[in-house]
């Protein structure tokens, strides 16, 4: 029987305030996992729009290995579609930048659960990018989610872009994280 699991966060960037909501619904049945993930992002100073993003996105995995994603994102009212399939010891990406064949470990840069420390290799889930990483950290904290302090471990991506993920412990759930890009930091917390 599927067992569901739905993950909502509040999206905060640092220099424009709360811009959305993320959610990750992670939905498992015997080895195989499937997430579907939707965002809703919107930047506005002084009720001016200055960006807008919407996406939904579905991973597959099975036995803790990418086998497929399709994802839409539209930003500004322009439509980026990425997809990706697994095929042999490679994962094969198309968008609009082209078709890539990636290693078979590659993760998506969507941390729904710990299975982001066992890569090197991160895709942009909006562009279809692929990006050399290093995890490190996993030292144990206390993160600030909905007025409680809750142990966890906390990581760090770092690539072209930084992240920062922190796990609860000891469910390893993402309760928060941040991508630190051109655009400032945008931190991402579990709703409670």
């Amino acid at each position: 029987m599927p067992t569901a699991e739905v993950l909502r966060y509040t999206v905060k960037h640092a220099i424009y305030g709360d811009i959305g909501t993320y959610s990750n619904t992670v939905e498992r049945s015997g080895d195989t996992t499937t997430v579907q993930t939707e965002a809703h992002f919107k930047v506005s100073m002084l009720g001016i729009v200055l960006h807008r993003e919407d996406a939904e996105r579905q991973e597959r995995w099975r036995d803790g290995r990418l086998i497929f994603f399709h994802g839409v994102t539209v930003k500004n009212g322009r439509k980026l579609e990425v997809t990706g399939e697994a095929e042999g010891d490679r994962f094969v990406i198309a968008s609009p930048r082209g078709t890539v064949a990636a290693p078979a470990d590659i993760r998506p840069a969507n941390p729904w659960s710990a299975n982001f420390l066992g890569s090197d290799t991160m895709m942009r889930v909006d562009t279809g990018a692929v990006e050399p990483v290093q995890v490190s950290g996993g030292g144990e904290t206390l993160v600030a989610v909905g007025g409680a302090k809750l142990p966890a471990r906390e990581y760090e991506i770092s690539g072209r872009t930084r992240y920062q993920v922190w796990l609860s412990e000891p469910q390893q759930v993402p309760v928060k994280f941040t991508v630190d890009d051109d655009s400032g930091v945008v931190t991402f917390t579990l709703a409670r």
